[in-house]
């Protein structure tokens, strides 16, 4: 051994005795926590202990107590719960669908699976009826957050006496995550002003990845990380299906490795299968011809596997198709061609969520701990969509406009179906096949169509059975107690300082090894837009108020003709018993009038179309009053509900704006809407510009001629609106610096909406784009400076 070797050693064999007195020194810790089975779970969060005073000098002979930890208790399982979007009974292989759900089939063949869970029609009301275990009213959201009005029951704003079960995990111990739509936050408050209470990173999740509203382009999607919008990269593959996939895998191996004894709880909700259906060609490519039959001969194979496989009882009929969906026999060659290529796209869409949906399970079971979580598969917020009416749409803001396209019109874009240059929906005939056995769809609370979907559990620390029916009544809001039975957590009577209303639903825990047993959910009322009914102990009371494709209800709420079913022998509803048992219907009205009543559903509000308008139905507007508004560079973002409406108006854009020196302006100035739909004002080449997109069918431009010159310039557009009712035309003029340099006509504006999804935005153009020469994202951003824009209206 060298001398410096010797030197070294001596150095570390002092500092060890150094550190050992060192250590020996220190303050005693006490490693007791307290044990979480002792903690009052029914006040959240749960109250940290008081702190102790101390009287001792010197740390080195004081104690210290115990550290507070809130742990979930022993054993609590992982649990992610996995939302489909719009699709029916039928929807999945496991229940006689036509399309493969493998991994669905999976979660059904190795737990328990369910042939009467209902939602409750729609989306929002869904959505939050299932995280928190209220009804949907009860919660506010007696339909979608952008009909919401001033009604308590209605008004699209989530109370805090309805705290959700991601809240009540994440105060018990959990990790949470959300990903993909969201659509619970009220529509005014979708916007950097707030309030952020109902934004899911304030609705108990951690982490937030997807979009807020109730549906986005699954190639362009407007989407939320946290509370920061995401700027899209450029990738010509991208498909947001796949990327809020990889997000929750990431999310849950990162989390599993971090704190592997840690539970989480995962919500996984696609946008899928809402339109616009938004596939890879490749995906398509294995649907082709798997259709030709059409949706009749379709529905009759539906139902003949159902019965096969158990999922109906033997004899169940077809319930009849509602009159406006015509027979496939009687349809034209361009029809039928239009009609089968909807589904293909369709069914790609659904086989391509399985498949990315398959990834989750596949990443919990590298993690190991597949066995220790609780699998909820709920494949369905409501029946499959119908809003595509009797043709479908390639572009679904047609439809919000009031503006009918043709069978000759859709074929123009039959290659491009599903994918970026399209925004489509199909033919209602399919989502009544995917709805099989039943009548009606969507929107429809008043049946089973519209309400029931399919519905597993797998859950190996819970649940013995393996691939076995379950056919107790059941509905969305009984997801919530079934995750809190499971992870051992009662039901909180306070969280964050605000006594909870209890929950509606039950946990269906008790169905989970015993197939009969006795429902435990017996009473459960609906309604949706005046479609109403009641359920009691088997028995059906129901009026169909408006079909999903009917802009005004049939008759008024007092003039509804109500029919009595008996679900225990009429599985499909199929037999009105309503003559024979009068007396039984009455006492159901009378019972869902009550219902109805405590759950805050009356007074009924049956309008649609016209709730979309925030004043004529009192719903809060950031705008409203307001004449004008100023932005600047970096304020992006804005949706519809959080923006001026300009539409059927005049309106002056006036922009100061910056150009550099040395280089051409180019990019977007202001924005709004996208692809299918909206204005831009912009400069290209230097050359300013004004485009109007009217529903990506027609294209008006007012331009320049002479490019910008470097430095400060005004550009200011005015358009004088015809008057006289809606859509109509009108004159744009274009101006820098005051002095006119364009002039046109633009001969049809939009009447209700721009986009569901896309954005106004100042120096770039988010998602889609308006003009397709400049492009959307990074390619749009204006390359000077933009230090005011101010939008004004004028009747």
């Amino acid at each position: 051994m060298t001398g410096t070797q010797s030197r070294a050693l001596s150095v570390i064999g002092s500092l060890g005795m150094t550190l050992a007195a060192f250590f020996a020194q220190q303050p005693t810790v006490a490693q007791a926590q307290q044990a979480s089975e002792n903690l009052d779970r029914s006040v959240l969060p749960i109250p940290e202990p008081k702190r102790p005073i101390y009287t001792e000098l010197d740390v080195r002979k004081a104690t210290a107590p115990p550290r507070f930890t809130v742990t979930p208790p022993q054993g609590a399982p992982n649990v992610v719960v996995v939302l489909l979007d719009d699709l029916g009974f039928a929807g999945t292989s496991a229940f006689g669908g036509p399309i493969d759900t493998p991994n669905f089939d999976r979660i059904a063949g190795e737990g328990v699976y369910y042939n009467n869970f209902h939602t409750t029609a729609v989306s929002s009301p869904t959505r939050a009826a299932l995280k928190s275990g209220r009804n949907h009213h009860v919660c506010n959201m007696g339909a979608i957050i952008e009909t919401g009005t001033t009604f308590p029951g209605n008004t699209g704003q989530i109370p805090n006496e309805v705290a959700p079960v991601a809240e009540m995990l994440r105060l018990n111990g959990y990790s949470t995550g959300a990903f993909g739509k969201w659509h619970e936050t009220a529509a005014w408050e979708a916007s950097i002003s707030g309030p952020l209470d109902r934004w899911p990173t304030r609705q108990g999740f951690d982490k937030f990845y997807g979009f807020l509203g109730g549906e986005t382009n699954q190639w362009a999607p407007f989407i939320y990380d946290g509370t920061h919008p995401v700027e899209l990269p450029a990738d010509p593959n991208y498909h947001f299906m796949t990327d809020m996939t990889n997000q929750a895998v990431s999310w849950i191996k990162y989390q599993k490795a971090l704190t592997p004894d840690k539970p989480f709880f995962v919500y996984f909700a696609p946008g899928a299968v809402h339109a616009p259906h938004h596939v890879p060609k490749e995906w398509i490519a294995k649907w082709k011809g798997k259709f030709d039959q059409g949706w009749d001969v379709l529905r009759e194979q539906i139902l003949a596997r159902q019965i096969e496989r158990g999922i109906v009882p033997k004899g169940t009929k077809l319930a009849p198709k509602p009159e406006a969906i015509p027979d496939w026999n009687t349809l034209s060659a361009d029809e039928k061609r239009l009609f089968t290529r909807q589904a293909e796209v369709f069914a790609a869409f659904l086989a391509m969520t399985d498949y990315e949906i398959g990834r989750i399970i596949q990443a919990i079971e590298e993690t190991g701990q597949l066995d220790n979580t609780m699998l909820v598969f709920v494949y369905g917020d409501n029946g499959t969509s119908a809003e595509g009416g009797r043709s479908g749409m390639f572009s679904e803001m047609t439809y919000f406009n009031g503006v009918q396209e043709t069978v000759p019109d859709m074929l123009k874009f039959l290659d491009k179906w599903g994918g970026p240059e399209t925004y489509p929906h199909m033919a209602a005939g399919w989502a009544v096949a995917l709805d099989t056995p039943y009548q009606w769809t969507k929107q429809v609370a008043s049946d089973h169509g519209g309400t029931k979907v399919g519905m597993a559990i797998r859950w190996p620390g819970g649940i013995k059975a393996k691939g076995e029916l379950r056919t107790q009544f059941h509905h969305v809001i009984d997801v919530a107690p079934t995750i809190l039975e499971a992870a051992g957590l009662p039901e909180p009577k306070s969280v964050n300082g605000v006594e909870q209303r209890p929950m509606d639903g039950v946990s269906m825990a008790y169905t989970f090894d015993d197939a009969k047993a006795k429902d435990q959910h017996t009473i459960q009322y609906f309604e949706m837009f005046g479609n109403r009914g009641i359920y009691q102990d088997g028995w059906f009371a129901r009026t169909i108020h408006r079909a999903p494709w009917e802009a005004k209800p049939r008759r008024g709420l007092t003039e509804d003709i109500w029919e009595l079913y008996d679900t225990r022998t009429d599985f499909s509803l199929v037999n009105d018993l309503s003559a024979e048992h009068p007396d039984k219907l009455k006492d159901l009205q009378a019972l869902f009038l009550a219902e109805a009543s405590k759950n805050h559903a009356l007074p009924i509000d049956d309008r649609v179309f016209e709730r979309v308008n925030a004043e004529l139905v009192g719903r809060p507007d950031l705008m409203a009053g307001r004449t004008s508004i100023t932005l600047a560079e970096g304020m992006t973002g804005m949706t519809e509900n959080v923006f001026l409406n300009i539409k059927n108006k005049s309106k002056t854009i006036t922009a100061e704006i910056e150009v550099p020196e040395g280089l051409d302006a180019n990019g977007i100035v202001m924005v709004q809407g996208g692809r299918f739909g909206g204005w831009a004002l912009y400069v290209k080449d230097g050359i300013p510009a004004y485009d109007y997109n009217f529903l990506g069918l027609e294209r008006s431009t007012i331009s320049g001629t002479e490019k910008l010159k470097a430095g400060k310039a005004t550009l200011r557009f005015e358009f004088a609106y015809d008057g006289g009712g809606l859509a109509k035309g009108g004159l744009g003029t274009l101006y820098v610096n005051d002095v006119k340099v364009g002039e046109g006509r633009i001969e049809r504006t939009q009447p209700m909406i721009f986009s569901a999804d896309e954005t106004a935005d100042v120096g770039i153009d988010l998602a889609t784009p308006v003009v397709e020469v400049i492009g959307a994202e990074a390619k749009s951003r204006f390359n000077g400076r933009i230090p005011n824009v101010t939008v004004e209206i004028r009747p």
